[in-house]
């Protein structure tokens, strides 16, 4: 009996070793195939925007999308029969992508009048395998346009449509460090046509820092800040913070932020952002953005 026993042992012992010698060799083969093609990392970002700023997506060729974002703040001591908040700041967007790494868009703001458009080139995507990058390397260009003086006007001094312009330059940066965790870096120059009247710079330099951590299929928590290095000097200005929610819904995207900045355009919320984050009115802006995407292009089955 014992000699029976001792012998079936053996035999599950060998059939154990057996089978992971054949798991290991299979293993061995998957990493060879691996090492001979290239896996780009996908969905950094669910979107195109974090949430104030552009994210290194781009959307497939052939894509629109459309986008509407809304920022609401109370004014204090203001008798306003409105309802839920005393101003609101609504930016009208579309956008379309020329290829997968190509997309241009524009967009209209009502409560600042400002125009603002801007092209994004993706120059490259993290990926593994055959050809390994360890980042993500989107470039942004973008230009907005004052049509009218609000409170902050002496910002650009006499209003006339030479000197209304900003352009904003960023280099994107970002890493997606596992399926629920992505960061972004965000170098940024802007310039803008500087007023003869004060002393502020006509080129700033700042840089951000962004991040997505999801917490379900759908939903994730984002979060933005903004350094200045060289901020305006005529005017009280803040660092741009930014915590939300995204919430993904088949094409439809939801985000909902608290923020201190109210403009929409790279230049105005990151250079002229007047309200700290705090819930002392009207520091605090809450924002709803509704992004939609229409797929002109289907690619056809192999």
């Amino acid at each position: 009996m014992k000699n029976k026993l001792t012998y079936k042992l053996l035999l599950a012992f060998c059939l154990v070793a057996n089978s992971s010698v054949k798991a290991q060799n299979l293993l061995d083969k998957l990493d060879k195939e691996y090492a001979k093609i290239t896996l780009y990392e996908i969905a950094t970002f669910k979107t195109t925007k974090i949430g104030l700023s552009h994210s290194i997506e781009t959307r497939k060729k052939g894509a629109i999308q459309i986008s509407l974002y809304n920022r609401y703040w109370d004014i204090p001591n203001f008798q306003s029969n409105r309802f839920l908040a005393d101003e609101v700041n609504t930016r009208y967007g579309l956008e379309y992508s020329f290829s997968d790494n190509f997309t241009f868009g524009f967009g209209y703001s009502n409560f600042d009048k400002i125009s603002d458009g801007y092209a994004k080139y993706r120059i490259l995507k993290q990926s593994k395998g055959l050809k390994s990058n360890y980042l993500s390397i989107t470039l942004l260009q973008g230009v907005s346009q004052r049509k009218t003086r609000n409170a902050n006007a002496n910002l650009y001094g006499v209003n006339t449509s030479s000197n209304s312009y900003a352009f904003t330059s960023q280099i994107l940066i970002a890493r997606k460090f596992s399926p629920e965790l992505s960061l972004q870096i965000m170098p940024s120059f802007i310039h803008r046509a500087s007023s003869p009247t004060n002393n502020d710079p006509n080129n700033h330099f700042a840089i951000g820092f962004g991040g997505r951590q999801k917490i379900s299929n759908h939903t994730s928590i984002v979060s933005e800040y903004y350094y200045v290095a060289n901020p305006i000097k005529s005017i009280s200005t803040f660092n741009a913070f930014m915590l939300g929610i995204n919430w993904e819904v088949s094409d439809l995207m939801l985000q909902f932020h608290l923020t201190n900045a109210r403009n929409f355009a790279e230049d105005t919320f990151i250079t002229q952002t007047t309200n700290n984050f705090n819930f002392k009115d009207p520091n605090l802006h809450f924002g709803f953005n509704a992004t939609f995407i229409i797929h002109t292009k289907k690619k056809k089955l192999k």
